[in-house]
């Protein structure tokens, strides 16, 4: 194996210099692996190839950027309305004061901490397992370095249909906290659960969540990233889908100085369905970037990416989505779209579609675009009366409804609306 470039050997050194591989059993073993994967690559630079549109620097360096705090004053919670447990965090702290006893939500619930010690627990098998598993081909050294340092999150199974949703809240309250937070989620076969998320998390917010959905379970997964503009945050879906199960996941991003959502998605079950959808709108000092990799590995499953950003006075938004369908993945329809809307001439949207394809009997596409408001239904809004600024609201919100309608609880899709249109007419101007 090559030497790590001395430039990342300092960086690695800089940013995990008060970091400590913590546990005595399973967990901090997986710890330690994880710190040992992590000092053979390195952490990411802006000549990596998946990192070549956006700059991790504020993402790897020692310290956070400071994050001024946002005051969202009387307006609620994404999905405060929803009938669901709530597990708040504080600056990547879990707050059980603030918190909802876990035992309502019909499944095992339990903190990272508690977990050591206890040899013969599930998540032994699930922990660093498919973060291990997604470092292959591509590298993502982000989500290692959470594996072996994050001392907060969830352990959590369910063994039939949840009571209700857990909902994770994340409160960003100081200028300078670095949040790392890690995730396992468990479904056994049969099973389902939804998991909310909400909230800028941090300063800077390293997130890892790793799925397991076996045979026939359903798993739903809906967020909205916190509007705090100078966070940052690195994020990383880790998912394995079994026989006829169902994943689906969707984001809805709006502000946030620095945001990378990466999901990995590895169909091995026949008839597997996976769908990972998102919608963001920026304005100004907003980067935004999706990356996305779909390994189809069995028969007849079906995966969708849909991806719609608006972007403005000089935001820019990426996406780098790969499908990848394995030899003997026959049957396999993959779809995916990715296109912005750039309301000024200042804003860019970079895109990277990719397939890769060793199956003969396959349905699969990718497209990518991006464009102007049409002026056409512009003017036939304003012809029937409509202000300009409203009928561009609604053809901005016509052109995230494919992306929105990837929510199958239109509760929760009519709240994701709602939201995208308070912060249009916030950003009018």
């Amino acid at each position: 194996m090559m030497a790590l470039p001395q430039a990342k050997t300092d960086a690695l050194q800089a940013r995990t210099a008060t970091l400590t591989a913590q546990g005595t059993g399973w967990l901090g073993s997986a710890r330690r692996d994880a710190e040992a994967r992590l000092a053979a690559m390195g952490l990411p630079g802006k000549r990596d190839e998946y990192w070549r549109y956006t700059d991790p620097t504020s993402l790897t360096q020692e310290a956070p950027v400071p994050a001024a705090l946002f005051d969202a004053g009387d307006e609620a919670p994404a999905f405060d309305g929803i009938d669901a447990v709530k597990l708040v965090f504080v600056d990547g702290v879990f707050d059980a004061a603030q918190s909802d006893d876990p035992s309502l939500a019909g499944v095992e619930i339990t903190h990272l901490s508690a977990a050591d010690g206890l040899d013969i627990h599930w998540a032994r098998e699930l922990y660093g397992v498919l973060e291990a598993r997604g470092q292959n081909p591509v590298q993502r050294p982000l989500a290692t370095l959470n594996t072996a340092y994050a001392t907060e999150g969830f352990l959590i199974r369910a063994t039939g249909k949840a009571a209700m949703p857990i909902s994770f809240l994340y409160h960003h309250r100081s200028e300078t906290s670095d949040a790392l937070i890690h995730h396992c989620i468990k479904l056994d076969a049969g099973a389902e659960l939804t998991v909310l998320e909400n909230g800028p998390g941090a300063a800077r917010f390293t997130k890892v969540m790793e799925v397991d959905v076996a045979d026939g379970a359903r798993f739903h997964h809906i967020r909205a990233q916190g509007r705090d503009h100078e966070r940052r945050a690195a994020t990383h879906v880790f998912s394995r889908i079994g026989e006829k199960a169902l994943f689906k996941s969707f984001t809805l991003t709006a502000n946030g100085c620095l945001t990378r959502n990466e999901q990995i998605i590895e169909l091995v079950g026949d008839d597997g369905v996976a769908h990972v959808a998102g919608a963001a709108v920026g304005d100004g000092t907003f980067h935004h970037d999706d990356t996305v990799f779909v390994t189809h590995a069995a028969l007849r499953c079906e995966s969708r990416q849909v991806f719609k950003k608006v972007l403005k006075n000089g935001a820019v938004g990426v996406f780098q989505g790969k499908i990848l369908v394995k030899q003997g993945a026959q049957k396999t329809d993959g779809y995916q779209i990715s296109q912005s809307l750039l309301l000024d001439g200042d804003s860019q949207f970079l895109a990277k579609p990719e397939l890769e394809i060793y199956a003969d009997d396959v349905k699969c596409s990718h497209g990518s675009t991006s464009g102007a408001i049409d002026e056409t239904a512009l003017f036939y809004l304003q012809s029937r009366g409509v202000p300009k600024r409203v009928a561009q609201s609604l053809l901005v919100l016509a052109f995230l409804a494919e992306a929105i309608d990837e929510i199958e609880d239109e509760t929760i899709a009519e709240d994701i609306r709602s939201r995208l249109e308070g912060w249009l007419q916030r950003h009018e101007h």
